[in-house]
């Protein structure tokens, strides 16, 4: 459990660094490709070849791939059409990717969840009622891309780790998560990158050491460490425990003018959408225990 709290308090800080230095004024897959770049040489040093099979590395690897390297794309771009307290708020939504996403592996299928998803999606029409456009709700798609490739990798890993013996350090080959997460934003900064739009200040190489070394490098490691110890009800509830942390910070250093008010209500209907979800599956399970 702190594993996650740690790293929730670190990653509180990495919206607005990305808002206020990054977006809009680097490359945004070029500074996708540094931070996993980065992140991967935090861990090379500890990979060890042998304790995984051909097979699993690749697994792994595309558990990288997809948890970070195409979510940190869709990730990127959602800053250039949202504001940093938008895209905290419709992060809350990624606990119930991660139940579509176990219905899925069990074959289940559970309408409740599509209300739930429609309420949710009422709540961010509100947030931005008197100026919706075509650009906020491409802006809301991006960030569901990146909270299904995030919800996605997240159990992954956990069935990943699940398979792994227990005494195997999992540092030692955490590195193919990163070289995974590396072999998808490579090509995407080569086929969409702009080489014109690079890094102007020492400022702004900082902030990329810091996101790329710390906030991805020990972040999604202790992150995927701590979700293989705790349920799946604590996960989802750390997950929304982002989203608080973030706003904040990014109100109380650099965002003082939101609209507060139209954003709490908006908000508590997001709120509203994944209590709603939660309660659905409680109320599942307890079923499921009677008829047992």
């Amino acid at each position: 459990m702190y594993h996650l709290i740690a790293v929730t308090i670190l990653w509180a800080f990495s919206f607005s660094l990305i808002d206020v230095y990054l977006a809009g004024q680097v490359d945004s897959y070029f500074a996708v490709l540094v931070r996993v770049l980065l992140a991967s040489l935090v861990f090379l040093p500890f990979l060890r070849f042998r304790l995984l099979k051909a097979r699993q590395a690749l697994v792994l690897m595309a558990i990288g791939a997809v948890q970070l390297g195409i979510m940190y794309g869709f990730f990127y771009q959602s800053f250039l059409l949202l504001s940093v307290p938008e895209i905290l708020l419709f992060t809350v939504l990624t606990p119930l990717y991660v139940t579509l996403l176990d219905d899925a592996l069990y074959r289940r299928f559970t309408p409740f969840h599509l209300l739930t998803a429609a309420i949710a999606v009422l709540g961010a029409a509100l947030i931005r009622f008197e100026g919706i456009d075509g650009s906020f709700w491409l802006g809301f798609l991006v960030v569901q891309g990146a909270n299904l490739c995030f919800a996605l990798g997240q159990v992954g890993y956990r069935r990943f780790s699940d398979a792994l013996p227990p005494e195997l350090p999992r540092y030692s080959v955490f590195a193919w998560f990163y070289l995974g997460a590396v072999l998808a934003a490579l090509p995407a900064f080569l086929l969409f990158g702009d080489g014109s739009v690079m890094p102007q200040s020492g400022t702004q190489w900082a902030v990329l050491l810091w996101l790329g070394l710390v906030a991805s490098g020990l972040g999604y490691f202790f992150w995927n460490l701590g979700a293989t110890k705790v349920d799946a009800g604590t996960l989802a509830v750390m997950n929304n425990a982002l989203v608080p942390a973030g706003l904040l910070v990014n109100i109380l250093i650099w965002n003082r003018d939101v609209d507060l008010p139209r954003l709490i209500v908006g908000g508590a209907i997001i709120v509203l959408a994944l209590w709603l979800n939660n309660w659905w599956q409680t109320r599942r399970a307890g079923d499921a225990s009677a008829q047992a």
